[in-house]
Protein backbone atom coordinates (compact mmCIF):
# COMPACT_ATOMS: atom_id res chain seq x y z
CA UNK A 1 0.00 0.00 0.00
CA UNK A 2 1.23 3.32 -1.33
CA UNK A 3 2.38 5.75 1.60
CA UNK A 4 0.17 8.55 2.93
CA UNK A 5 1.09 12.19 2.52
CA UNK A 6 0.95 14.23 5.75
CA UNK A 7 -1.58 15.93 4.71
CA UNK A 8 -3.84 12.90 5.41
CA UNK A 9 -3.15 12.25 8.89
CA UNK A 10 -5.45 12.67 11.53
CA UNK A 11 -4.75 13.51 15.11
CA UNK A 12 -5.40 11.01 18.26
CA UNK A 13 -8.73 10.70 19.17
CA UNK A 14 -10.13 11.12 22.97
CA UNK A 15 -10.47 7.58 24.02
CA UNK A 16 -12.61 7.83 26.78
CA UNK A 17 -15.20 9.50 24.46
CA UNK A 18 -14.60 6.91 21.65
CA UNK A 19 -15.35 4.48 24.06
CA UNK A 20 -18.28 5.48 25.37
CA UNK A 21 -20.13 5.70 21.96
CA UNK A 22 -18.77 2.06 20.75
CA UNK A 23 -20.10 0.74 24.41
CA UNK A 24 -23.79 2.18 23.90
CA UNK A 25 -23.70 1.09 20.23
CA UNK A 26 -22.50 -2.81 21.70
CA UNK A 27 -25.05 -2.04 24.78
CA UNK A 28 -27.68 -1.99 22.02
CA UNK A 29 -26.27 -4.49 19.18
CA UNK A 30 -25.91 -1.72 16.70
CA UNK A 31 -23.55 -1.25 13.49
CA UNK A 32 -21.88 1.74 12.20
CA UNK A 33 -20.20 2.26 9.16
CA UNK A 34 -17.82 4.27 10.80
CA UNK A 35 -16.15 0.77 11.90
CA UNK A 36 -17.64 -1.63 9.37
CA UNK A 37 -15.88 0.74 6.19
CA UNK A 38 -12.79 1.46 8.32
CA UNK A 39 -13.01 5.25 7.99
CA UNK A 40 -10.45 7.14 9.25
CA UNK A 41 -12.66 9.75 10.66
CA UNK A 42 -13.71 6.94 13.49
CA UNK A 43 -11.87 8.93 16.04
CA UNK A 44 -13.12 12.19 15.58
CA UNK A 45 -16.28 11.66 14.90
CA UNK A 46 -16.87 9.55 18.05
CA UNK A 47 -15.02 11.62 20.37
CA UNK A 48 -17.70 14.34 19.33
CA UNK A 49 -20.42 11.81 19.90
CA UNK A 50 -21.65 11.21 16.47
CA UNK A 51 -22.20 7.93 14.49
CA UNK A 52 -23.33 6.76 11.06
CA UNK A 53 -25.58 3.98 11.70
CA UNK A 54 -25.08 1.05 9.64
CA UNK A 55 -28.66 -0.78 9.42
CA UNK A 56 -29.35 -4.41 7.69
CA UNK A 57 -25.80 -5.56 8.36
CA UNK A 58 -23.43 -6.00 8.31
CA UNK A 59 -22.89 -8.41 5.68
CA UNK A 60 -23.62 -6.60 2.18
CA UNK A 61 -25.11 -8.32 -1.26
CA UNK A 62 -22.46 -6.56 -3.84
CA UNK A 63 -18.81 -6.88 -3.41
CA UNK A 64 -17.42 -3.22 -4.23
CA UNK A 65 -13.66 -3.54 -4.80
CA UNK A 66 -13.08 -0.06 -3.06
CA UNK A 67 -15.37 -0.79 0.06
CA UNK A 68 -14.19 -2.52 3.40
CA UNK A 69 -17.73 -3.98 4.24
CA UNK A 70 -17.61 -7.89 4.40
CA UNK A 71 -19.82 -9.36 1.41
CA UNK A 72 -19.09 -12.68 2.01
CA UNK A 73 -21.05 -13.65 5.02
CA UNK A 74 -24.64 -14.18 4.27
CA UNK A 75 -27.13 -11.59 4.86
CA UNK A 76 -29.60 -11.59 7.89
CA UNK A 77 -33.36 -11.42 8.04
CA UNK A 78 -34.13 -8.27 8.88
CA UNK A 79 -34.48 -7.11 12.71
CA UNK A 80 -37.79 -5.57 13.85
CA UNK A 81 -36.35 -4.45 17.17
CA UNK A 82 -33.42 -2.72 15.58
CA UNK A 83 -34.96 1.07 14.27
CA UNK A 84 -35.59 0.63 18.06
CA UNK A 85 -32.78 0.42 18.93
CA UNK A 86 -31.41 2.77 16.90
CA UNK A 87 -34.16 5.41 18.39
CA UNK A 88 -32.37 4.68 21.74
CA UNK A 89 -29.10 5.21 20.30
CA UNK A 90 -29.54 8.56 18.63
CA UNK A 91 -31.53 9.65 22.41
CA UNK A 92 -28.58 8.13 24.62
CA UNK A 93 -25.77 9.97 22.39
CA UNK A 94 -27.76 12.99 22.50
CA UNK A 95 -27.65 13.46 18.78
CA UNK A 96 -29.13 16.59 17.16
CA UNK A 97 -28.58 15.08 13.51
CA UNK A 98 -28.67 11.51 12.85
CA UNK A 99 -27.33 9.21 9.43
CA UNK A 100 -28.81 6.23 8.69
CA UNK A 101 -27.33 4.13 5.81
CA UNK A 102 -27.29 0.52 5.27
CA UNK A 103 -25.72 -2.23 3.26
CA UNK A 104 -26.82 -2.73 -0.27
CA UNK A 105 -29.57 -5.44 1.21
CA UNK A 106 -30.49 -6.73 -2.79
CA UNK A 107 -32.06 -9.96 -1.58
CA UNK A 108 -35.00 -7.91 -0.39
CA UNK A 109 -38.24 -6.99 -2.99
CA UNK A 110 -37.42 -3.62 -1.81
CA UNK A 111 -33.99 -3.19 -1.03
CA UNK A 112 -34.69 -2.40 2.23
CA UNK A 113 -36.68 0.43 2.07
CA UNK A 114 -39.32 -0.33 4.80
CA UNK A 115 -36.43 -0.68 7.68
CA UNK A 116 -35.48 2.86 6.16
CA UNK A 117 -39.12 3.97 7.14
CA UNK A 118 -39.52 2.24 10.21
CA UNK A 119 -36.13 4.11 11.23
CA UNK A 120 -37.31 7.20 10.49
CA UNK A 121 -39.94 6.74 12.59
CA UNK A 122 -38.84 5.06 15.71
CA UNK A 123 -36.44 8.84 15.67
CA UNK A 124 -39.19 11.01 14.65
CA UNK A 125 -41.07 9.51 17.66
CA UNK A 126 -38.50 9.54 20.36
CA UNK A 127 -36.06 12.91 19.26
CA UNK A 128 -38.18 14.83 17.24
CA UNK A 129 -35.78 17.58 17.04
CA UNK A 130 -33.04 15.50 15.57
CA UNK A 131 -32.66 16.00 11.82
CA UNK A 132 -32.57 12.84 9.63
CA UNK A 133 -30.16 11.86 6.85
CA UNK A 134 -30.80 8.44 5.44
CA UNK A 135 -27.60 6.94 3.01
CA UNK A 136 -29.37 4.76 0.91
CA UNK A 137 -28.43 2.34 -2.36
CA UNK A 138 -29.29 2.19 -5.37
CA UNK A 139 -32.41 -0.14 -4.64
CA UNK A 140 -31.95 -1.83 -8.41
CA UNK A 141 -34.07 0.99 -9.38
CA UNK A 142 -37.11 -0.16 -7.92
CA UNK A 143 -38.43 3.79 -7.44
CA UNK A 144 -41.43 2.81 -5.80
CA UNK A 145 -38.83 1.70 -2.77
CA UNK A 146 -37.82 5.12 -3.54
CA UNK A 147 -40.51 6.91 -3.15
CA UNK A 148 -41.66 4.85 -0.17
CA UNK A 149 -38.69 6.33 1.84
CA UNK A 150 -39.29 9.45 0.58
CA UNK A 151 -42.45 9.56 2.00
CA UNK A 152 -41.70 8.54 5.48
CA UNK A 153 -39.96 12.71 4.70
CA UNK A 154 -36.57 12.30 6.07
CA UNK A 155 -34.26 15.80 6.04
CA UNK A 156 -31.50 14.68 3.94
CA UNK A 157 -31.95 12.06 0.60
CA UNK A 158 -28.37 10.92 0.40
CA UNK A 159 -26.93 8.60 -2.39
CA UNK A 160 -23.36 8.47 -2.93
CA UNK A 161 -22.31 9.09 -6.92
CA UNK A 162 -18.78 7.42 -5.52
CA UNK A 163 -16.57 7.82 -9.30
CA UNK A 164 -16.64 9.22 -12.51
CA UNK A 165 -18.90 7.57 -15.47
CA UNK A 166 -15.81 5.83 -16.78
CA UNK A 167 -14.35 4.43 -14.18
CA UNK A 168 -17.94 2.83 -12.92
CA UNK A 169 -17.15 -0.49 -13.94
CA UNK A 170 -14.07 -1.01 -12.54
CA UNK A 171 -15.21 0.78 -9.24
CA UNK A 172 -18.71 0.34 -9.12
CA UNK A 173 -19.46 -3.01 -11.02
CA UNK A 174 -22.89 -3.76 -9.77
CA UNK A 175 -24.11 -0.14 -9.98
CA UNK A 176 -24.68 1.92 -12.56
CA UNK A 177 -23.83 6.07 -13.00
CA UNK A 178 -26.78 6.82 -15.05
CA UNK A 179 -29.24 5.13 -12.32
CA UNK A 180 -27.44 6.87 -9.32
CA UNK A 181 -28.57 10.19 -11.17
CA UNK A 182 -31.82 9.18 -12.00
CA UNK A 183 -32.43 8.44 -8.90
CA UNK A 184 -30.80 11.90 -7.11
CA UNK A 185 -33.13 13.19 -10.04
CA UNK A 186 -36.28 11.49 -9.12
CA UNK A 187 -36.05 12.00 -5.36
CA UNK A 188 -36.16 15.89 -6.39
CA UNK A 189 -39.40 15.40 -7.78
CA UNK A 190 -40.98 13.20 -5.75
CA UNK A 191 -39.89 14.99 -2.48
CA UNK A 192 -39.20 18.57 -3.32
CA UNK A 193 -38.60 19.70 0.15
CA UNK A 194 -35.70 17.05 0.90
CA UNK A 195 -32.68 18.07 0.16
CA UNK A 196 -30.84 15.68 -1.71
CA UNK A 197 -27.12 14.88 -1.19
CA UNK A 198 -24.05 13.16 -3.38
CA UNK A 199 -20.70 12.00 -2.84
CA UNK A 200 -17.46 10.90 -5.00
CA UNK A 201 -14.07 9.61 -4.18
CA UNK A 202 -10.85 10.72 -6.05
CA UNK A 203 -7.61 9.20 -6.44
CA UNK A 204 -8.57 6.09 -8.54
CA UNK A 205 -7.60 7.40 -11.99
CA UNK A 206 -9.82 10.01 -12.71
CA UNK A 207 -9.18 13.31 -14.61
CA UNK A 208 -10.07 16.41 -13.06
CA UNK A 209 -12.15 17.10 -16.29
CA UNK A 210 -14.01 14.16 -15.43
CA UNK A 211 -14.51 15.04 -12.00
CA UNK A 212 -16.19 18.44 -12.81
CA UNK A 213 -18.36 16.55 -15.63
CA UNK A 214 -19.76 14.65 -12.71
CA UNK A 215 -20.61 17.70 -10.67
CA UNK A 216 -22.36 19.44 -13.75
CA UNK A 217 -24.56 15.83 -13.86
CA UNK A 218 -25.09 16.30 -10.01
CA UNK A 219 -26.33 19.56 -10.54
CA UNK A 220 -28.18 19.05 -14.00
CA UNK A 221 -30.12 16.41 -11.93
CA UNK A 222 -30.79 19.15 -8.85
CA UNK A 223 -28.33 17.87 -6.14
CA UNK A 224 -27.83 20.01 -3.37
CA UNK A 225 -24.90 18.86 -1.56
CA UNK A 226 -21.85 17.33 -2.57
CA UNK A 227 -18.48 15.72 -0.90
CA UNK A 228 -15.60 15.67 -2.64
CA UNK A 229 -12.88 12.88 -0.70
CA UNK A 230 -9.88 10.95 -1.20
CA UNK A 231 -9.99 7.36 -1.78
CA UNK A 232 -7.77 5.34 0.61
CA UNK A 233 -7.04 1.16 0.15
CA UNK A 234 -8.18 -0.46 3.03
CA UNK A 235 -6.30 -3.51 2.33
CA UNK A 236 -4.13 -5.04 -0.01
CA UNK A 237 -7.09 -6.84 -1.46
CA UNK A 238 -9.11 -3.76 -2.46
CA UNK A 239 -8.50 -1.25 -5.44
CA UNK A 240 -5.36 0.72 -5.15
CA UNK A 241 -4.89 4.09 -4.81
CA UNK A 242 -3.80 5.73 -8.12
CA UNK A 243 -2.96 9.34 -6.59
CA UNK A 244 -3.22 11.34 -3.67
CA UNK A 245 -4.69 14.92 -4.22
CA UNK A 246 -3.28 17.78 -2.71
CA UNK A 247 -5.89 19.82 -0.38
CA UNK A 248 -5.79 22.72 -2.46
CA UNK A 249 -7.36 20.65 -5.63
CA UNK A 250 -10.17 20.17 -3.46
CA UNK A 251 -10.35 23.69 -2.75
CA UNK A 252 -10.73 24.37 -6.74
CA UNK A 253 -13.52 21.89 -7.32
CA UNK A 254 -15.22 23.34 -3.85
CA UNK A 255 -15.25 26.72 -5.53
CA UNK A 256 -16.24 24.85 -9.16
CA UNK A 257 -19.16 23.83 -7.43
CA UNK A 258 -20.16 26.84 -5.77
CA UNK A 259 -20.21 28.22 -8.82
CA UNK A 260 -22.43 25.46 -10.50
CA UNK A 261 -25.31 26.38 -7.46
CA UNK A 262 -24.27 23.58 -4.71
CA UNK A 263 -25.77 24.73 -1.60
CA UNK A 264 -22.97 23.01 0.05
CA UNK A 265 -19.51 21.28 -1.33
CA UNK A 266 -17.50 19.57 1.94
CA UNK A 267 -14.15 18.90 -0.48
CA UNK A 268 -10.88 17.74 1.51
CA UNK A 269 -8.67 15.14 1.19
CA UNK A 270 -10.69 12.99 4.55
CA UNK A 271 -13.78 14.33 3.58
CA UNK A 272 -16.54 10.98 3.53
CA UNK A 273 -20.31 11.17 2.70
CA UNK A 274 -21.09 11.77 6.47
CA UNK A 275 -17.96 13.97 7.64
CA UNK A 276 -19.41 17.27 9.41
CA UNK A 277 -23.06 15.89 8.20
CA UNK A 278 -24.72 18.05 10.98
CA UNK A 279 -23.94 20.96 9.10
CA UNK A 280 -27.07 20.94 6.81
CA UNK A 281 -29.26 22.01 10.10
CA UNK A 282 -27.54 25.30 9.20
CA UNK A 283 -28.11 24.95 5.60
CA UNK A 284 -31.68 24.37 6.17
CA UNK A 285 -31.88 27.30 7.88
CA UNK A 286 -30.19 29.52 5.21
CA UNK A 287 -32.07 27.86 2.61
CA UNK A 288 -35.61 26.65 3.94
CA UNK A 289 -37.50 24.63 2.17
Amino acid sequence: MTVKPQWLRVKAPQWERVGNVKEILRDLSLNTVCEEASCPNIGECFSAGTATFLIMGPACTRACPYCDIDFEKKPQALDPTEPQRLAQAVQRLKLNHVVITSVNRDDLPDGGASQFVECIRSVRSTMPDTTIEVLIPDLCGNWQALEIILAAKPDVLNHNTETVKRLYRKVRPQGKYDRTLELLQRSRELAPGVYTKSGIMVGLGETDAEIREAMQDLRAVGCDILTVGQYLQPTQKHLNVESFVPPEQFDAWREFGESLGFLQVVASPLTRSSYHAEQVRDLMKLYPR
